[in-house]
């Protein structure tokens, strides 16, 4: 038996000082300052990160970081700095990753697991990638990703998403390497625009529903079509989403048509997502940031996500998701409580949209979970200050912006 003790935490919900008892991986306890009594020794765990006593000094303690859209395997991070080239709009950053991958030697292993520490560090516990599947690349990039998370040695755990980068159907033999991602075990099928790219969404979309509906996968889809055309799409995903039943496995990701939509339209959207038990995935864009508080008072889950990182499609990121926190918050508000909101999407909401089981900081819940020097959870997302401890799975695994 495991147990690990942090005394004198700072958890939202909790008027005062609290101790956190971990045991075997999970939450087992809490209680009132100084209450619980010190974890009995236990020698074949000592050093492991999962015994002893941590004191907080009254830190704020938040659920692990949940980073719900990320493109692993597209990363340069720990290599040479690449100089943005790419042709304008999304069919030319598409064509520059495709044509210069192998100059790289993207998907690169070594790449993914500098990425995977550093966002380990941040306090990222669990992660939803989007893996390329083509004909050049194969399936290269779902093995590349998870031996980087295999090399992890459990710090962070991750969901793949077999994902048609190049277009489905205007590449031929990508639905057949799709079917063979799943076979091999990954756990959710993606789409991309299907009218903007591959110019048919009726047949794009049957067939990742038919893969889904198959193999009991969930499903994905990149959705950056915005207007009228974005959300007639959005009306097809709901559609196939309630026929099939696939309610709490459909997310559709960017969802700019939501943005786009005039008062009427987006209501209706919303209350459909709602009822089909769809979620929405942003990565804090530029343009077309979702309206949280609507989605979340309509009880549509909305996940957080870094996209991607220091790749050939941008030079950006850092794979913090308290900094993508913040992102999403200036757009959303300054007021706590907007910014409370954003949080959630990069917690509470990525949990509920990746159907996390027993997520959070109640009794029973896994211990994975981020501390941090901040007195509420507006002041972590605006200082974003140096992780002091991260856990997963009732382990400490980084301490100080360091894994251990």
């Amino acid at each position: 038996m495991s147990e690990l003790l942090l005394r004198d935490a700072r958890i939202q919900g909790h008027e005062g000082p609290v101790d956190l008892l971990i045991r075997d991986g999970r939450i087992a306890e809490l209680r009132e300052l100084r209450e619980l009594r010190e974890p009995r020794e236990s020698p074949e765990s000592g050093g492991d990160g999962r015994h002893g006593v941590e004191e907080l000094g009254g830190k704020l303690v938040l659920p692990g970081l949940v980073d719900g859209h990320a493109h692993l395997d597209k990363s340069l991070w720990g290599g040479p700095w690449v100089p943005h080239d790419a042709a304008p709009g999304l069919m030319g950053k598409i064509r520059n990753g495709q044509e210069r991958r192998p100059e790289f030697g993207v998907p690169n292993a070594d790449f993914v697991t500098a990425l995977l520490e550093n966002m380990t560090a941040c306090g990222t516990t669990h992660v939803r990638s989007h893996v390329d599947v083509d004909p050049l690349v194969g399936l290269g990039s779902v093995e590349a990703v998870r031996e980087a998370v295999e090399r992890h040695g459990g710090r962070i755990t991750a969901e793949l998403v077999a994902f048609p980068q190049a277009g489905m159907l205007i590449s031929p033999g990508t639905e057949a390497l799709l079917e063979e991602a799943l076979k091999a075990g990954v756990e959710t099928i993606g789409g991309l625009d299907p009218a903007g790219v591959d110019r048919d969404p009726v047949r794009h979309l049957d067939a990742v529903f038919a893969l889904a509906e198959r193999y009991g996968a969930g499903v994905d889809v990149h959705l950056h079509d915005g207007g009228t055309l974005g959300a007639w799409q959005f009306e097809l995903i709901i559609e196939r989403t309630r026929v099939l039943g696939l309610g709490g496995k459909v997310t559709i990701s960017h969802a700019f048509a939501l943005a786009d939509a005039d008062p009427d339209t987006r209501d209706r959207l919303i209350s459909g997502l709602a009822g089909a038990g769809i979620a929405l995935a942003s990565v804090a864009p530029n343009r077309g940031l979702l309206p949280l508080r609507r989605l979340s008072e309509a009880g549509v889950p909305v996940t957080l996500g870094n996209d991607g990182v220091r790749d050939l499609w941008s030079p950006f990121g850092t794979g913090d998701m308290l900094e993508r926190a913040m992102f999403q918050a200036k757009g959303t508000g300054p007021r706590d409580e907007d910014i409370e909101l954003a949080l959630d999407a990069a917690t509470y909401g990525g949990a509920r949209a990746l159907a996390l089981p027993d997520y959070g900081l109640t009794v029973g819940d896994h211990a994975d979970l981020v501390v941090v020097d901040a007195r509420n959870a507006a002041e972590a997302v605006c200082v974003r200050p140096r992780r002091s401890l991260v856990v997963k799975s009732g382990r400490i695994v980084a301490r100080d912006g360091d894994l251990v």
